[in-house]
């Protein structure tokens, strides 16, 4: 896995012209926040990975509402305070397949190990090209949050691209009320747009249309049933419009960084079974690969649509073969700069908006 994701860093070092540390990328939060592996609980402790009768599973409760769904998901009144017993003792009397179904069904973030097969960016046409370009002077729409997408974003912004990092005030990054010091580092160096993507998304609209690349990270559907897509947006020529999902676009389920991980088969093993693989690694990793997507669209001149999926990136690397074993001590990023207060730069990105309107095309 590491042969690979080091691979990948050399090539975005190439076509970004900025060094890129694979060691760094994927071991970086855990260095920050002192995460320790823990067997079968995540690092970050919100995923568990449980064997069924036929199998394993991975679950996230991270969100109160996955919490709230625990009783229905074992069919159960109530839950103690401490959920996880409860849930293995009901997984284990049955089939994964049963456990997972059900899992989905209440929209709970969860995973059957190995259920997801290798899969590379799908790339579609939507737009007319340019000539070949990087990403210094670009500007860049994030919308995504977390991890994976802004991981993408902020490769963007450190090869000198202007980064918008857009939350809805009703919704912001969930990562904001985490560990500062994690978030600065994805988040350093972005403007920060503050607009809800409901009443406001005229406004959101009009930057989407001016920017040269779109990162997503909502669940399929969630910006076309508001016609925020490329189809629905002309754009620049030679836009990128970057779609990272949990499953691939055809599927409505959440998915984190651990529970994609178990999707794709990319677990470590130990004398009982399979144990997690390293800190949420298919975020960092699709972070990196979507990045490297992005480059090569803008080298191919872009207007195009890109489709990453964390499990199928993690069942990528599942798939590699069996190499040396490489267990890097967690490296701390550098020091960043504090990213900005949620909706700081409003007026500047609304300024950059009516700019790009102005230029003649």
């Amino acid at each position: 896995m590491l042969i690979r994701a080091q691979a990948v860093a050399a090539e975005l070092t190439d076509l970004l012209g900025v060094h890129v540390d694979a060691v760094t990328i994927l071991t970086g939060r855990a260095a920050l926040v002192g995460l320790q592996p823990q067997g079968r609980i995540s690092a970050g402790g919100a995923t568990r990975l449980m064997p069924t009768r036929d199998s394993w599973w991975a679950l996230t409760l991270s969100r109160a509402d996955d919490v709230a769904a625990v009783p229905a998901l074992i069919e159960a009144d109530s839950v103690p305070d401490d959920p996880w017993p409860s849930i293995a003792e009901w997984s284990a009397q049955r089939n994964s397949d049963e456990v997972l179904a059900r899992a989905i069904l209440l929209d709970l973030p969860a995973a059957r190990l190995g259920e997801t097969k290798p899969t590379t960016p799908i790339v579609r046409t939507s737009g007319s090209r340019t000539a070949p370009r990087v990403p210094k002077g670009l500007l860049v729409a994030d919308l995504s949050s977390m991890w994976a997408g802004p991981l993408c974003g902020q490769l963007l912004a450190e090869a000198g691209a202007t980064v918008v990092k857009v939350e809805s005030p009703a919704r912001p990054d969930g990562t904001r009320s985490g560990d500062s010091a994690f978030f600065d580092w994805m988040n350093h160096g972005k403007l920060s747009y503050a607009v809800d993507f409901v009443r406001d998304q005229d406004r959101l609209r009009a930057l989407l249309n001016v920017a040269d690349v779109v990162i997503e990270g909502s669940r399929p559907g969630v910006l076309a049933r508001r016609e925020l897509t490329p189809a629905g947006l002309p754009g620049p020529a030679g836009r990128v419009w970057l779609r990272i999902t949990g499953h691939g676009p055809d599927s409505q389920r959440a998915a984190f960084g651990d529970d994609a991980a178990v999707a794709g088969g990319l677990v470590g093993t130990s004398p009982s079974g399979p144990v997690f693989c390293a800190d949420a690694i298919a975020d960092p990793l699709t972070g990196m690969e979507a990045a490297l997507a992005v480059a090569h669209s803008l080298r191919r001149g872009g207007g195009e649509t890109l489709e990453v999926s964390m499990a199928g990136v993690a069942a990528t690397y599942a798939s590699l073969p069996v190499g040396p074993s490489m267990s890097p001590s967690p490296i701390a990023p550098a020091p960043t700069a504090a990213a900005v207060t949620m909706g700081t730069d409003n007026a500047v990105v609304e300024a950059l908006v009516q700019q790009r309107n102005s230029v003649p095309c």
